[in-house]
């Protein structure tokens, strides 16, 4: 069977073949010399029954007799080269627009421009014969060349006169490379197009054939010509020259397509028959189930009823719910209840503000007697401090006067002992013993004073231990908490380094494979539904500035997770215990999963500056909304940045509606009346920027670690001072011992001294003096005491009158605190019956809140009730246009049409899917229609094809056959000019072409072929067939390299006579010939143009083309 795929390449290659056999010289072989708009017109050339031997009616010159003006498109107007060849800059060269004569000598560069015309104009570089690669005609020493050529694009077939204007000029740029580009430029030098199918269009517009040898002839084309011997290469060039050979291989690739189209259809035809048979069988079956309609109808019916019914019952649904709405829209009661509760909490916060109005005045008044107490107080104990000091003096002089004159009794009776025995005694034992007395005293003395100071020393090394000890215990508190702070931090550290590469470690390092065992459980159907968490991890913070806001409001529920049941709970439990120590197990929340977050637009705070941490979270799952909503009441948190801000929303007015607390940027909490600051400095678990909180951490760890080097380096150091301390505390201690043991020694040497026999005595009269010196310092004494007594009873009086000062201040202070405490009470009791007020208010008010949701929850009901009913009527609409008034309910209905479709699949089970059997009926009967519409339309194109191609093929023959009659013609007539004989016999069966030519001087000889004869007739019978080609082709220029090579000035002049009568003939032609030789014998004419080349320098007689070993193909 041909599918479309295989027909779209037929049919495609034959409007092709129509196209290319409409663009080809249609114009009548009777009248070959018609003008250029002629040849745009198609004659049936099949229907000419000329025969070959017919001969055409020719001007007196031996052409046809025809004149055209000038050409108007695709003729050459100039052409510049740069860096092209051996030629750094060479025109540009303005041509004529018809006969054109370049003349110059040998390297003066009449090839390069024939070269780079090829070139210009899109050819490759293997057509000029002079050079394998594009990047051969540089320049040497250049990195590119350009070429520039300007076509004329006038008259009626102009191509696109409307972008190009009345010229084209074509610019190909050589790249070192071998690569090419091309831009196609306006007369005003506008860049229109720069790709390659541009410049094709044109060149096929203009009818331009660059590789076609009649429009441009080299120096090689022209040398294997004139050289070859195969007759079989002539014919090519004739069949090339006129383009039918491209005619002939498009006719050979059509009956080539049309052989492979033959062998599809009967493919085709095959398949077709198998779709036949199916298709019948199929039909068999469709017609054996005919009796199946009248159930299938009644089910129809019953479908069309159902359809209405349900149109029915949703509208008694909307009618219901529209009492209930009207009904709850009527009752007022709540909304009567929230006025109420609104009165008495308007009185209530009347009553509260009166009486902290009262409570503010009496405050005032204690707070203005609290600066004079205090003032009292402190003048109460400086003189209660001076008093207790004078009293101390007092004492301390009593003391000193009683010991003085027990001293003095001691003395008196002492001076008697020694009177009564100085008469027993010898004199110099006394004086002997009062000296060693005296001088243990001294000795004793000087222990005590040297006591006295190591017991100050003792006391202050141990103050000095105590005190060292005391800071070595507080340093190592300090360094205990710098170390498990430091631990801490690097802990944190290492969690956020980890959560670079995964975010689920900042909340534990076991999360992450945690929630993998939770993942594998839940695939195991161990969880009725997933649980979620850590909540953390499932919330983003709008704003990075609120993160530590946000942190400190949520806290452990950052950890927590979610499950929808207790089932799943203890399964969560259970798995925690695995991964978690007992003690540091997240918060598990059971809560019922839902696919919405609750409606808070109600109770929810909303104000115009700041965000609640509801707003300022995204969250994407609503369960996660949920459980923060249920947990902490995120609704009614602020975000408030400014701590001074949050305190005047939060403190100095009432705050808004809803809030029950706010969070600053630093983590403080702030209340109506109270403000806790944040113990959390940085973010833990919902920080973006991981790498500025990886720095942070890195700098205080360093901190940290300064500080405990620090702390470590000061306990050394008390250590230190300490065991020197307690090391002199020792010898102290030691050299203590040693002083008592010589007091004890010393002072029981005096005792026996002075408990001797009466054989000793004393000093009478140093005793008499020191009695007197003892009673000089009693009287002394006494004058004190008398001054520090007046003294004292001065200060006592006025200490007295000071406090009683003080007593009067407090007791005006108690007395308004006896007035501020009922007050206070009374506030207290005001303020809680405003609370309870507003707590009533608010129940009422969620109560009305919850009555209005509920009434439009019904009124959303209804609303989507209405969509449901116009869709079902549009259903039912669709199901049957009318409708039907159904006094049945849409489940009898739905019963009835269940047992008929029973009854339909029990017939059908017999025989099959009813369904699926039309369905493959249909199929089968589309399938073998469309089938065999492909083949009948494949034959019908075929047909077509065939007689079309007949068509072609007789107007192809015909016109082989006319050509090359006029070649031949043509060819014979200008041999005829020269007085020579000849012929071209053409062999279209064994496609060879042979010139036979006679000159004058052999007269009845036999005729040669062209290797007979001399190198100027060769060439001249060569310039007789390309004008006879010239005459039969479309080409809007002709070029030609060399013409007269090989010629003597009589056959050149013939020649170049030929050439100026055909060129005078065919004036919308434009001809171009390049000559090494001298043009001025030519007549003058506005038809002619000579341009002459400029000579090379003496160094440049012949191109240095550089040997190159890569065979660069053109881009």
């Amino acid at each position: 069977m041909l599918s479309p795929r295989t027909l779209k390449p037929i049919i495609c290659h034959y409007f092709q073949f129509s196209v290319l056999m409409g663009k080809r010289k249609e114009e009548s072989v009777l009248n070959p010399g018609s003008q250029k708009r002629q040849r745009k017109e198609y004659t049936d050339v099949h229907n000419d029954e000329s025969s070959d031997e017919e001969t055409l009616e020719l001007s007196p010159n031996g052409s046809p007799s025809s004149q055209s003006p000038d050409g108007e498109v695709g003729i050459i107007e100039s052409i510049q080269l740069k860096n092209f060849m051996c030629h750094s800059n060479l025109g540009p060269f303005q041509f004529g627009s018809n006969l054109n004569f370049v003349v110059g000598t040998n390297g003066s560069g009449k090839s390069s421009v024939l070269t780079a015309l090829i070139v210009g104009l899109g050819g490759k570089a293997t057509a000029t014969n002079r050079g394998s690669s594009l990047k051969m005609f540089i320049q040497k020493g250049e990195t590119s060349a350009d070429i520039s050529i300007t076509l004329r694009n006038q008259g009626r077939d102009a191509f696109k006169p409307e972008l190009y204007g009345t010229s084209i000029t074509v610019n190909q740029r050589i790249n070192q490379d071998g690569s090419r580009t091309c831009k196609l430029k306006s007369k005003s030098g506008t860049v229109i197009s720069s790709k390659k199918d541009e410049l094709i269009g044109m060149l096929d517009h203009f009818n331009i054939q660059i590789d076609n040898p009649v429009s441009v002839l080299t120096q090689e084309m022209s040398k294997q010509f004139l050289q070859t011997k195969n007759e079989g290469d002539k014919y090519k060039f004739f069949m090339k020259a006129t383009q039918l050979e491209q005619m002939k291989e498009d006719y050979s690739f059509i009956r080539k397509t049309r052989k492979n189209t033959h062998v599809q259809i009967e493919q085709g035809e095959e398949r077709l028959e198998e779709l036949k048979q199916l298709y019948l069988e199929k039909k068999e079956i469709y017609k054996s189930i005919a009796f199946v309609n009248d159930m299938q109808n009644h089910l129809k019916d019953l479908k069309h009823q159902m359809a209405w019914a349900v149109v029915s019952e949703t509208e008694k649904e909307i009618e219901l719910l529209k009492e209930g709405i009207r009904a709850e829209e009527g009752n007022t009661e709540l909304l009567q209840k929230v006025e109420e509760c609104q009165v008495k909490v308007n009185e209530a916060e009347k009553k509260y503000k009166a009486i902290q109005d009262k409570l503010i005045t009496v405050s005032e008044e204690a707070q203005a007697l609290h600066p004079q107490c205090i003032s009292l107080k402190a003048e109460v104990q400086a003189k209660r401090k001076a008093v207790n000091e004078t009293e101390i003096v007092y004492n301390r002089s009593r003391t000193e006067l009683k010991r003085l004159e027990k001293d003095s009794e001691q003395l008196r009776k002492r001076i008697e002992e020694l009177k009564s025995c100085a008469n027993k005694v010898s004199e110099p034992e006394k004086l002997e013993r009062q000296k060693r007395i005296e001088y243990l005293r001294e000795q004793l003395k000087a222990f005590h004073d040297e006591e006295i100071m190591l017991g100050q020393q003792v006391d202050q090394f141990q103050q000095a231990i105590s005190k060292c000890r005391e800071e070595h215990s507080r340093l190592r508190r300090e360094s205990s908490e710098v170390q498990q702070a430091l631990d801490a931090q690097q802990k944190q550290l290492r969690d956020l380094k980890d959560s670079k590469t995964n975010t689920l470690k900042r909340f534990g390092p076991h999360v992450p494979a945690f929630l993998e065992a939770v993942e594998a459980a839940h695939k195991q159907g161990r969880f009725r539904k997933k649980p979620l968490g850590p909540l953390g991890a499932l919330i983003h913070p709008k704003d990075p500035e609120l993160i530590l806001a946000i942190e400190s409001c949520l806290k452990g529920l950052l950890q927590a997770f979610c499950c929808d049941n207790h089932s799943d709970e203890r399964t969560l439990q259970f798995m925690m215990s695995k991964f978690y120590t007992r003690g540091h197990r997240p918060q598990i929340i059971v809560n019922k999963f839902q696919n919405r977050i609750y409606d808070t637009s109600q109770r929810a705070v909303h104000h115009p500056e700041f965000p609640s941490v509801l707003t300022a979270l995204e969250i994407d799952n609503p369960v996660v909304a949920n459980c923060l909503i249920d947990m902490r009441n995120v609704e009614t948190v602020l975000l408030i940045k400014d701590s001074r801000r949050a305190r005047e929303v939060m403190q100095c007015n009432r705050p808004p509606k809803n809030c029950r607390e706010a969070f600053t940027a630093e983590g403080d909490q702030v209340f109506e009346r109270r403000y806790y600051s944040s113990n959390f400095v940085r973010p833990k678990f919902l920080s973006q920027d991981v790498e500025a909180e990886i720095s942070h951490l890195d700098k205080e760890i360093e901190n940290k670690r300064a500080q405990l080097a620090a702390s470590q380096q000061r306990l050394h150091s008390i250590e230190n001072e300490i065991r020197q301390n307690e090391d002199q505390l020792c010898g102290h201690r030691r050299h203590q011992k040693q002083l008592q043991v010589k007091v004890r020694t010393t002072n029981a040497e005096i005792a026996d001294l002075e408990n001797m026999e009466e054989h000793q005595s004393a000093d009478i009269h140093v005793l008499q003096d020191e009695a007197e010196e003892n009673k000089g310092r009693m009287e002394s004494v006494k004058q004190d005491m008398q001054l520090q007594s007046r003294k004292m009873e001065e200060l006592k009086n006025s200490l007295q009158a000071a406090e009683k000062k003080l007593e009067e201040v407090k007791e005006k202070i108690h007395q308004v605190e006896e007035i501020a405490g009922p007050i206070k009470a009374e506030l207290n009791q005001a303020e809680s019956e405003v609370e309870n007020s507003k707590r009533h208010l608010q129940h009422y008010e969620d109560k009305q809140r919850e009555h209005e949701a509920c009434i439009n929850k019904h009124k959303d009901l209804l609303v989507s009730k209405a969509k449901e009913l116009e869709e079902k009527m549009a259903k039912a609409r669709q199901i049957f246009s009318e409708r039907i008034e159904v006094s049945r309910t849409v489940k009898s209905l739905d019963a009835e049409m269940n047992r008929l479709r029973e009854k339909i699949n029990l017939e059908s089970s017999h025989h099959g899917n009813r369904e699926e059997i039309i369905q493959q009926f249909h199929y089968a009967k589309e399938r073998y229609e469309d089938a065999s519409n492909k083949v009948k339309n494949l034959k019908r194109f075929i047909e077509a094809l065939d007689k079309v191609m007949a068509e072609r093929l007789i107007a192809y023959q015909q016109f082989l056959r006319n050509l090359s009659m006029q070649c031949k013609l043509q060819f014979e007539h200008l041999l005829r000019v020269r007085g020579c004989s000849g012929h071209i016999n053409f062999d279209h069966k064994n496609e060879t072409l042979s010139i036979t030519v006679q000159p004058r001087e052999q007269e009845k000889t036999a005729r040669s072929d062209l290797r007979s004869l001399s190198g100027g007739e060769r060439s001249f019978s060569t310039v007789c067939f390309i004008l006879s080609l010239w005459n039969i082709s479309e080409s809007p220029f002709r070029c030609m390299d060399e013409f007269d090579v090989y010629m003597d000035m009589v056959n050149r002049r013939i020649a170049v006579d030929m050439i100026l009568e055909r060129a005078d003939f065919q004036q919308h032609r434009q001809f171009i010939l390049f000559t090494p030789l001298s043009m001025s014998s030519l007549p003058t004419s506005p038809h002619i143009r000579i341009l002459r080349m400029p000579d090379p320098p003496r160094d440049q007689r012949t191109l240095n083309f550089q040997n190159r070993n890569d065979r660069d193909e053109d881009q």
